[in-house]
């Protein structure tokens, strides 16, 4: 059995502390929040406190909040030579206070409060300065249901910055098209097995070679058609930045 210790209270530390609850090699024996008020609900089911001076024994002490408070949160844990792993995609290893075995247990996915997740489909990014620490995190995310992969520090970020354009730039890109719709009278709805598709169909072949449409083809007619429909100036802009990334990676 895993002891675990839970420190924050947003999105990625209620879905982790719902996925351990679950894994039967798992304990969560405490959760800590500055705020208890972020973690009242769960009183009843867990061990809940916002002092730091009385957190429990455990295996790992497992820290989910901002990458700007890691710092400071690990230099006040009150004690040393225990395992203090972050969940941060960019934050390093090193952030963490060095009077603790340090690590990274980075589940690369997007979390929101209310949306169900399935954990078997949460890659988990693990980095380690001992052996033995990593067996800990690996068995620690194979509880969970997922796929762990050892990476280094170089490997961590970059995938993370390349998270936030699959995800975070796609899901403004989606906002704009929202946006686009709306204003035309027309359903956001009818591009939803456009997004489906295209999402589906990177599982099988390269983004490269997914890639359709008129800055493909260098189609100039309809790229003009689209920026005169565009009245939105930072819309504009987006389109053809778009536009000339996807005309020089394809030779045009």
């Amino acid at each position: 059995m895993i002891k675990i210790v839970l420190l924050g209270a947003g999105n990625v530390a209620t879905h982790l502390y719902k996925g351990f609850k679950n894994a039967s090699n798992i304990e969560v024996v405490q959760w800590y929040n500055r705020s208890k008020k972020a973690i009242d609900a769960y009183k009843n089911e867990v061990n809940i406190t916002d002092n730091i001076a009385n957190l429990v024994d455990a295996d790992v002490y497992l820290i989910a909040v901002s990458d700007d408070a890691i710092e400071a949160l690990t230099t006040s844990l009150p004690f040393e030579k225990r395992l203090v792993v972050h969940t941060s995609g960019s934050a390093s290893l090193y952030d963490i206070d060095m009077k603790h075995y340090r690590g990274v247990f980075y589940p690369l996915q997007t979390f929101s409060k209310g949306v169900d997740l399935d954990f078997a489909t949460v890659p988990i990014c693990i980095e380690t300065l001992r052996k033995k620490d990593f067996k800990i995190l690996e068995t620690l995310g194979q509880s969970l249901g997922c796929i762990t992969y050892k990476v280094n520090p170089k490997q961590r970020p970059a995938l993370h910055l390349a998270a936030v354009f699959v995800n975070n730039f796609t899901n403004q890109i989606y906002r704009i098209a929202h946006e686009i719709t709306e204003k035309h009278g027309a359903e956001f709805d009818i591009l939803k097995p456009l997004i489906t598709e295209t999402a589906r169909k990177v599982q099988e072949v390269s983004p490269y070679m997914a890639q359709t449409g008129p800055a493909k083809r260098n189609d100039k007619k309809t790229i003009k058609r689209h920026i005169k429909l565009l009245d939105n100036p930072h819309q504009e802009d987006i389109y053809k930045l778009m536009t000339e990334s996807i005309k020089k990676t394809h030779g045009r």
